[in-house]
């Protein structure tokens, strides 16, 4: 938990001796940190809904400060991820791009709708939902990392923590969420399942993109899964 708490937020913790077994049981905590992460988004639109300033206004400082907390790293994930998909050529340029520290056209308008759909959901969003929207998209870690799925780098996160997540487990986390979402009504059961299939679809297509998956993946599963539970729960 400690490693997990270090990787996804700035909390200044830290873990001097990380291998694949560290790292995986890691990923298995990510979606504790999820918890944690939502109800701190929860406690900061409580406060910006005391100020009374619009209800968008309020849901992109949100995005923003969740941004912050967590290094901005998923997000860069995402707008890497975008701009790997849309370029030509083959696996190793696609890598490339991906590791450039700029943001080309794809990266910049994925940013711009996924961080601004986020924004404008999240205000009208139970609180519950939004718990369960960040426990979801840190889960989307375990999907991302289960066996059988090959890192497309032999060095980075992608590296260390591809193919340490046993599927029962994976699938059991899932399943765990699926029944939280139940006192939340049918459209959040149905959103925790939509979100799943997407992280799922996201890993098989930068499978055969990029020959595995990156550190970068996980980031832009975990935008992707949580952008679908507050859309449609």
């Amino acid at each position: 938990m400690k490693l997990a708490l270090s990787w996804l937020t700035v909390l200044p913790l830290r873990v001097d001796d990380v291998d694949r077994t560290a790292a995986g049981r890691a990923i298995a905590w990510t979606p504790f940190v999820g918890v944690l992460l939502g109800a701190f988004a929860v406690v900061a639109l409580k406060l910006l809904a005391i100020s009374n300033i619009s209800a968008l206004v309020a849901g992109f400082l949100v995005v923003g400060v969740v941004a912050l907390v967590t290094r901005g790293m998923h997000v860069d994930g995402l707008a890497d991820v975008a701009d790997g998909l849309g370029c030509y050529g083959p696996p190793e340029r696609a890598l490339k791009v991906m590791k450039d520290g700029g943001a080309g056209p794809f990266g910049v308008v994925t940013l711009i709708v996924v961080l601004g759909a986020q924004a404008a959901a999240i205000p009208h969003a139970d609180w519950g939902v939004v718990v369960l929207a960040f426990a979801t998209s840190r889960a989307a870690f375990g999907i991302c990392c289960l066996r059988g799925v090959p890192a497309a780098r032999p060095e980075g996160l992608g590296a260390l923590v591809a193919g340490t997540q046993h599927p029962l487990l994976v699938a059991g986390t899932w399943v765990v969420l699926a029944v939280a979402a139940v006192p939340l009504g049918s459209r959040a059961v149905v959103a925790v399942v939509v979100a799943g299939a997407l992280v799922w679809l996201l890993v098989r297509h930068t499978g055969k993109r990029f020959g595995g998956v990156t550190g970068d993946v996980l980031g832009a599963a975990a935008e992707i899964a949580l952008l679908a539970v507050l859309v449609i729960a």
